[in-house]
């Protein structure tokens, strides 16, 4: 809302020159936006000048006049969230603070070290404070853990509920964190996988979960078909949501299982590539990747974790051995690489692949 202040009112050509001397005369209010029109610049003033400011102005040359205008209030910047507790935890406190956290749609999901247990509360709301966005803070309760994924989370601030809808490259995914897995520190990984997708292409994502990859895929191209396989029901639940809300009905296909029976039963031999998001067991769904290829052969996205003891050239050889198994040829290594990090020394990766 305007509001009406004091303000000098000068030639444009005398602005900068104006601003200068008004800001060592520490005249100006800073709570308002500068202003102009074709002619002039407005500054608003936090009081009406001295006559000794006007003699100082004078002796510049500066042609000024005060009067009253409206001004609009700057918008002020949100307090970051190191500033926020600076005020409410000692220092040793707050070098614990982790220097992250996950946000999915307006929830943030934030790991609380034991010696900040106590003051998970204060965090939840700094974090309220200083994200304008988030209407619930989260902090882990465990390990990602189970067939599904899953984690346990306390509520520690704003709206108690674990659902939202989370937009990303233009798709709306609605989730519910405590029923069903996602990350969205795999964006652009989704990003790129879907680029280098083909018109034309059918696709199996053997962990769809509430569909990121798919719909993503689905969304950024006219020809596709993808079928979305998961187990858990909650998560088939909400990507039957998401394919309706992203309008990608008839392009993407979802299918409540386990992996190996569905690909068995209704996606044998017809994909071109594969999705294996799924790090801990992916290395057990080889043989599942290579049925579900059509038999020409088809890219394979393998991901799986590294670390000291187990290096991406250590994954490579895995992936290839069990491919041989399943009675197929890795015929290329597209790409390897590193594409987050899980845990200190341990990272995410993912292996493209062509198999024949």
């Amino acid at each position: 809302m305007p509001k009406k202040v004091k303000c000098i009112k000068v030639p444009k050509r005398q602005g900068q020159k104006t601003l200068e001397i008004s800001n060592k005369l520490e005249l100006v209010d800073k709570e308002f936006e500068i202003k102009k029109d074709d002619d002039s610049l407005y500054i608003p003033l936090v009081d009406q000048p001295l006559d000794e400011n006007l003699k100082t102005f004078r002796k510049e040359g500066v042609s000024l006049e005060i009067t009253t205008c409206s001004f609009n209030e700057k918008r002020k910047k949100k307090a970051s969230l190191v500033d926020l507790l600076g005020e409410q935890l000692p220092p040793h406190l707050l070098v614990s603070m982790p220097h992250a956290m996950d946000i999915v749609g307006d929830i943030a999901i934030i790991e609380i070290p034991p010696e900040l247990e106590k003051h998970k509360n204060i965090i939840g709301e700094a974090v309220l404070e200083s994200n304008k966005n988030i209407r619930t803070v989260l902090a882990k309760a465990g390990a990602i853990t189970g067939t599904y994924r899953l984690r346990e989370f306390n509520f520690i601030a704003g709206e108690q509920k674990t659902e939202t809808v989370h937009k990303e490259h233009g798709c709306h995914y609605q989730v519910d964190v405590a029923k069903a897995y996602f990350s969205p520190r795999l964006s652009q990984e989704r990003k790129r996988v879907a680029s280098l997708v083909q018109e034309g292409e059918t696709v199996a994502d053997l962990f769809a979960g509430v569909g990121p990859f798919a719909i993503l895929i689905a969304k950024t191209h006219e020809n596709v078909k993808v079928y979305a396989i998961d187990a858990n029901p909650y998560a088939v639940k909400y990507l039957k949501t998401n394919i309706r809300l992203n309008r990608v009905i008839g392009k993407v296909h979802p299918l409540l299982g386990d992996a190996k029976q569905i690909v068995d039963a209704r996606v044998l031999g017809v994909a071109d590539r594969v999705i294996m998001n799924l790090p801990e067991k992916a290395i057990e769904f080889v043989d599942v990747a290579s049925h579900a290829l059509k038999p020409k052969g088809g890219i394979v996205h393998f991901y799986g974790f590294v670390d000291a003891s187990n290096s991406l050239e250590d994954m490579k050889l895995h992936f290839e051995e069990a491919v041989e198994k399943s009675r197929r040829k890795v015929d290329e290594v597209l790409s390897q690489k590193t594409v987050r990090e899980t845990a200190p020394h341990e990272w995410q990766a993912v292996l493209d692949v062509h198999i024949h």
